[in-house]
């Protein structure tokens, strides 16, 4: 039997029911594919629940407001997918009459839609031929053929790609990709695949030569940049004062505090860090700590200190991204994965009272 025909038959016997596989509306689909991209299943399936239950259609999408969209995205990192998928349903209802297509070469036209998306939405709205290659797909291939070209290298992706279009099965591209992609996901996983029972054992490269756990390769990443950012709460009665984060850094357009950052952890002795919130305040008669955090992203650890600042004088140059806001306004926001678990430990607790 051919390494498709065994794909394909144990797709058919262990694959998970989902709900866009009950579908072939390419609107549906995008929704699924950008929201799962670099998201297990389990997390991601209740963020396609509610945004498809908001936007049932692209034109309900479009129509909202960026805040309301980065707020149901929040939790799910990489807030510019959450602004393109914002920036492509406006370019569908304009552009393309409220349909969205289904074919790879209008679709990777669109913002935030990618080589993979675009083949993976054409291939299972449309039917077409394009090979479907994400990260369950490089493992499996690199797995089965012994290929050690790191996947994340301009050549290893030019091999892999070949290669998945080379196998991809002609008379139903859209089964075989989604075979290949669960095979990835639930049989041949990242970390210890139970290849005992795998069905393809008995011709992979890496389980006769003991390589599984050297196979796929990739490149090294970057060293992560530190970042030490200091928040500082402050009341004004019942309204607490936010700030918009701007074009630039991460987190462009969602919701945070006044901050300092530095450069370095807070000194053992606070005289720097005093004279810098004294700067910024003016002569506050004091600030506690109430709360510390590390945010771990793609290129840099974010370092967080929340502070509770007393009798301040606030002294912040007059900035449009300041603003007093209720604390059920707060709630509305979209914030930052570190900011949302912060208000909700601090603001929805008993430590305020």
């Amino acid at each position: 039997m051919t390494f498709q025909n065994e794909l394909i038959n144990w797709y058919q016997i262990n694959k998970r029911d989902l709900p866009w596989r009950h579908t072939n509306d390419a609107y549906t689909i995008w929704l699924s594919e950008v929201i799962l991209q670099q998201t297990r299943v389990e997390q991601g399936l209740p963020y396609f629940n509610k945004f498809l239950e908001n936007f049932p259609t692209v034109n309900d999408f479009a129509k909202a407001t960026e805040a309301k969209v980065l707020k149901l995205w929040q939790g799910l990192g990489y807030y510019s997918r959450g602004r393109n998928m914002h920036a492509t349903a406006q370019t569908v209802m304009n552009d393309y009459h409220g349909i969205f297509p289904n074919l790879h070469d209008e679709l990777i036209k669109l913002k935030g839609i990618g080589e993979y998306t675009a083949a993976a939405i054409s291939s299972f709205s449309s039917g077409e031929a394009r090979a479907v290659v994400d990260g369950n797909v490089f493992r499996v291939l690199s797995r089965y053929y012994g290929i050690d070209t790191p996947i994340n290298s301009p050549a290893g992706k030019k091999e892999f790609f070949t290669l998945a279009n080379e196998l991809l099965y002609q008379e139903d591209p859209a089964l075989y990709n989604q075979a290949i992609m669960e095979f990835g996901a639930m049989q041949c996983k990242p970390k210890s695949p139970n290849c005992s029972i795998c069905p393809l054992n008995q011709t992979c490269y890496a389980f006769s030569h003991k390589m599984v756990n050297e196979l796929p390769v990739k490149l090294k990443k970057a060293v992560q940049k530190h970042r030490y950012i200091n928040y500082f709460i402050c009341f004004d009665g019942e309204r607490v004062l936010v700030r918009e984060r701007q074009a630039g850094d991460v987190w462009q357009h969602l919701y945070d505090f006044p901050s300092i950052e530095m450069l370095a952890p807070r000194d053992a002795d606070n005289s720097l860090f005093t004279a810098l919130v004294k700067k910024n305040f003016g002569n506050a008669s004091g600030f506690e700590l109430i709360s510390t955090k590390k945010h771990v992203l793609t290129h840099q650890i974010i370092h967080v200190q929340f502070f509770a600042l007393k009798n301040y004088i606030f002294n912040f140059s007059k900035q449009k991204e300041l603003n007093w806001v209720s604390l059920s306004k707060l709630d509305e926001l979209p914030q930052p994965k570190v900011i949302h678990d912060f208000v909700q430990e601090y603001f929805c607790s008993d430590k305020m009272e």
